[in-house]
């Protein structure tokens, strides 16, 4: 399932590199945080590679 708004995207991007290691879950703030703690490497990989061209900003529920 890709991203829908640019902003999930780098959230997607935030919450994998702590995942990877490379920050710490610490440093994980509002939407990041609950993608680390509730999603696989696999898909916040498939989340963060969504491509941006076209997203909006944001998407309102």
């Amino acid at each position: 399932m890709p991203a829908r708004s640019k902003a999930q995207q780098q959230a997607a991007g935030a919450a994998l590199a702590a995942k990877r290691g490379e920050i710490s879950p610490s440093e994980l703030q509002g939407a990041s945080k609950s993608m680390y703690e509730s999603m696989s490497e696999e898909q916040l990989r498939e989340f963060a590679a969504t491509k941006r061209k076209g997203k909006p900003e944001h998407v309102h529920k």
